[in-house]
């Protein structure tokens, strides 16, 4: 295991994930319902900061590695399920969406993981529609977990619940794509 600063920032994304679940486990006179929203949401895009850090660095700094490039989508699909179990223990997200974008994140991954083995991971890269998804999924996550107003009567729960469908969505149209692309090419290798 190759130890390095965009190493440490995947390890500290997941090391948050705890810090960030419990933090709703505070009483509300410890915390108040608004300041663990305000908490969950500082922590949650903490963790979508150093996500772009650690792969930033890695690149800039020469210190990319098999290890580092496991782990991170690794650290990024725990944190995404995390926040939206809690999500659905709040009853801010349906747990059918929860359910489309946890389970399409587990399929890709292991498709992914297949197409690697067969000599084709480059045909299952990460694509533009797979980057909308989820820049719409991570906005929609920090809006649903402040939830509370914005501005002009917007609250971050309705822009959230509308930007989660979306994302929902796109989810499952990048996952069809990726399919087409994996069985295009397996039968191409026939």
């Amino acid at each position: 295991m190759t130890f390095n600063i965009p190493n440490f920032l995947t390890w500290l994304r997941i090391l948050l994930i705890p810090v960030f679940v419990g933090v709703f486990y505070f009483s509300n006179y410890t915390l108040s319902p608004f300041a663990k929203n305000v908490a969950a949401t500082l922590i949650f895009a903490l963790a979508a900061v150093t996500d772009w850090l650690d792969g930033y660095l890695a690149r800039a700094l020469g210190q990319t590695s098999a290890f580092g490039a496991f782990l991170d989508p690794v650290a990024d699909k725990l944190m995404v399920a995390a926040a939206l179990i809690v999500l659905v223990e709040l009853s801010r997200v349906d747990a059918l969406i929860a359910l489309i974008i946890i389970g399409r994140e587990i399929a890709i991954s292991a498709l992914r993981e297949w197409m690697a083995r067969i000599g084709e991971a480059r045909s299952v890269a990460v694509s533009l529609l797979g980057k909308v998804k989820t820049a719409a999924q991570m906005a929609a996550i920090l809006l649903l977990l402040y939830q509370d107003h914005l501005i002009l009567g917007i609250t971050g729960q309705g822009l959230g619940t509308v930007l989660i469908y979306l994302a929902a969505g796109l989810t499952l149209l990048s996952m069809l794509y990726y399919l087409r692309v994996a069985l295009s090419r397996v039968a191409g290798r026939a």
